[in-house]
């Protein structure tokens, strides 16, 4: 990783913002907004690149489009946002529309079409302007809960079209539409020593520091003691009226002495920037309790846009006979803030605990080099910038089980992992692949082989071993049985199961004719809508077949009743 300094905007505002019109897109919903998750919230892996909206615990709302355009892109997928529409409009902004239980009229009869022609559920077209134009208020689609949602809700993104960067909606007037005047929520404040020298109240270890709330909605934390260097780290969430649900906060400045030393604020950032969110974070403490410290510090610079710092990136230094203010302040997109103010005095005295130990292995490894390790018949090659920091890395090799550090520390790229097999029969290799191992636990990475060679590109860390998987999924129908009428049904739902490594592909026909599967990994099924209108009048006879990621297959066949209505 380039090591990056961003220079401090010395203004009286610390981000500039572009002008975006606010009154240019209406609402995709009718229904009051209620925000589930804010722009730029810290989620797994990723930043969140848009507003989630509620729909009151529902699927099945009118989604309207926010402007005249046009259809640009539909992706269809049982992962990330699962049914997605995106729309061009001639101001240069693409608007974007996701976990949609299904599209309207025009859009969803061009979406059918190309499932039949490509026999996929999951397909992603490129619609020519002329194809699929819209108009202000149309509606283009029904709100769900298709993808990795976690409840029933409409994900709304905002992006420059040429640039494809995210914007956040609350730029564009969307502050109007969703009411707030409640300021963001301070949960913790830590203090965090920058190298083995340094202390804090006399500990060598990160502190949680005690923050007082004043009868101004402001904070004043408990006076630190400190030698050396310091970083600080909040806890925050903000909350919109009439909504309990936390959200992620807009902005953070930090200020040293009354200068400007760190800060973030978002207002857009690119898609490949998402997974600094780990950087960002203190990981570590995030994966061992679950807390999202947000560090305004960085002791090795990552090039994430948002950040503005100072030429120390955030950290300061004590200085004998001096003392010193650090304050932090927290805002929403409303403009709503809230200020802790952080008083610091220098202390030359003891440390009253023990220099942390530090685990030495024999693999120190450098983060802005390529670093190759191997050990038997396992190899590990982990790419230049990988890591945020350099440490000593916990490899090892032991009865064909790779130790490969564990998942407390941050991963940006992927790494190669190699195992080379010669004892296993040949039958065999074609049915195993490289697992990640939890306790007893085995999980699945796409594992490709050559001869006796089998290879994953992963950013998993932790354990990992050569596993085989004989055992062909299940499948089993979950709204019907054999032989009955279904002519007041609206759908066939089955269940598909596969045991170890997973599901890969799944078809269904109806009386030899490919049907339209949607499949759900939330629930692990599998639904036909009867609206397609491919039944016959009388009896028909379904087939499914599935298979799992090293190519074991199970076949389902019955038969049922519909009469045309």
């Amino acid at each position: 990783m380039k090591s990056l300094v961003f220079t401090l905007f010395l203004s009286a505002a610390l981000f500039a913002q572009n002008q975006y019109p606010t009154d240019y897109f209406r609402a995709p919903l009718d229904i009051p907004l209620f925000l589930s998750g804010s722009f730029g919230e810290l989620r797994a892996n990723h930043f969140h690149a848009g507003l989630d909206f509620k729909t009151q615990q529902k699927e099945g709302w009118p989604v309207h489009a926010a402007a005249d355009g046009y259809v640009v892109r539909i992706k269809i997928s049982p992962y990330g946002y699962g049914k997605a529409i995106y729309v061009n409009h001639p101001n240069g902004f693409t608007t974007v529309y996701g976990h949609l239980s299904k599209a309207n009229g025009a859009i969803e009869a061009y979406i059918k079409a190309a499932q039949y022609a490509q026999q996929n559920y999951e397909v992603e077209l490129f619609p020519k302007p002329e194809e699929l134009p819209v108009l202000k208020g149309d509606t283009i689609a029904f709100s769900g809960n298709t993808g990795g949602s976690g409840g029933p809700h409409l994900h709304f993104e905002i992006r420059d079209t040429f640039t494809e960067k995210i914007l956040n909606p609350m730029l564009f007037g969307f502050m109007a539409k969703v009411a707030d005047t409640r300021k963001p929520i301070i949960t913790a404040l830590m203090a965090y020593p920058i190298g083995t020298e340094s202390l804090i109240n006399q500990c060598h270890k990160p502190l949680a520091i005690n923050v007082a709330l004043q009868p101004d909605g402001n904070y004043i934390a408990d006076k630190i003691l400190v030698k050396g260097k310091v970083g600080f780290g909040i806890g925050a969430y903000d909350v919109t009226d009439s909504n309990y649900t936390k959200s992620g906060i807009f902005s953070v400045q930090a200020f040293a002495n009354g200068n400007q030393c760190f800060g973030y604020q978002f207002d857009t950032f690119a898609f490949d920037e998402g997974r600094y969110v780990n950087a960002l974070l203190d990981y570590s403490r995030f994966k061992n309790t679950g807390m999202r410290i947000q560090q305004l510090y960085m002791e090795r610079p990552y090039p994430l846009s948002i950040i503005r710092s100072d030429d120390k990136n955030g950290i300061l230094e004590a200085v004998p006979n001096l003392s010193q203010t650090y304050k932090i302040k927290v805002a929403d997109a409303h403009s709503n803030e809230v200020n802790i103010d952080v008083p610091l005095d220098f202390s030359d005295l003891p440390a009253v605990d023990a220099t942390p130990d530090v685990k030495k292995t024999p693999y120190y490894l450098k983060s802005g080099n390529d670093n190759n390790y191997s050990k038997d018949d396992v190899s590990v090659f982990i790419p230049a910038d990988t890591f945020y920091d350099d440490f000593y890395l916990n490899f090892d090799v032991k009865d064909g089980k790779l130790t490969l550090q564990d998942d407390s520390v941050p991963v940006q790229k992927n790494m190669t992992i190699t195992f080379t097999d010669t004892k296993s029969a040949e039958a065999d290799k074609d049915k195993m692949f490289i697992a990640s191992l939890d306790g007893k636990k085995l999980s699945y990475n796409p594992t490709t082989r050559k001869g006796n060679v089998f290879t994953s590109y992963t950013k998993n860390l932790g354990e990992f071993v050569l596993a085989k998987d004989t055992i062909a999924p299940t499948i089993k129908a979950v709204n019907f049985k054999e032989g009955k009428w279904l002519s007041k049904q609206n759908t066939l739902v089955l269940s598909i199961r596969d045991n170890l490594s997973g599901v890969k592909t799944y078809n269904g026909t109806l009386n030899g004719k490919w049907i339209l599967f949607e499949y759900d990994y939330k629930t692990r099924s599998i639904t036909h809508f009867f609206d397609d209108g491919i039944f016959e009048d009388g009896r028909n006879d379904l087939k499914v077949t599935v298979s799992d990621n090293v190519g074991n297959s199970a076949i389902f066949e019955t038969h049922f009743f519909r009469k045309k209505q």
